[in-house]
């Protein structure tokens, strides 16, 4: 599916979609050059599970933010890591067993995403297009009935 983004309000808006949906157990992955809008759907998403007021910082450095929501949710900016196995020095397979994990630069994982993620996935990898952006969002497991009704 392909989702226009013609601003940052719309990619807002697709962001307080995937929340609306996100259940424990589930991750949503966000792949997309710098500057795409990769931590602007973040932000949205994290507020729309907490407080609109929520501080959102990127865990560029932290490498992961955890937020007390519903469902729990682990943000993860994987972009530092030299190899796939520093994810479980991070706490990547765990945050999924005690609630939802949303992870910034999916493609350190390398091709075994499944082994890392399970099943229930949600990819949203973001595009420049014109003068604004374009999502590409698919889904697995729990996601594929789910994107039915996603568009914000």
């Amino acid at each position: 599916m392909r989702i226009a983004l013609r601003d940052e309000a719309a990619t807002g808006r697709l962001g307080e979609a995937v929340a609306a949906r996100l259940e424990a157990g589930e991750a949503v992955l966000l792949s997309g050059p710098l500057g795409a809008g990769k931590s602007t759907l973040a932000r949205a998403l994290v507020r729309a599970l907490t407080t609109p007021e929520e501080d959102v910082p990127s865990p560029t450095f932290t490498l992961v933010q955890y937020y007390e929501a519903e469902p729990p949710l682990a943000h993860f900016d994987l972009y530092r890591l030299e190899t796939a196995d520093e994810a479980r020095e991070i706490g990547l397979t765990e945050a999924l067993d005690e609630g939802a994990a949303l992870v910034e630069w999916p493609e350190r994982l390398g091709e075994d995403v499944a082994r890392w993620l399970g099943p229930d996935r949600l990819t949203v990898e973001i595009a420049p297009e014109g003068a604004g952006r374009v999502a590409t969002v698919s889904g697995a497991g729990s996601w594929e009935r789910k994107l039915r009704d996603l568009e914000p």
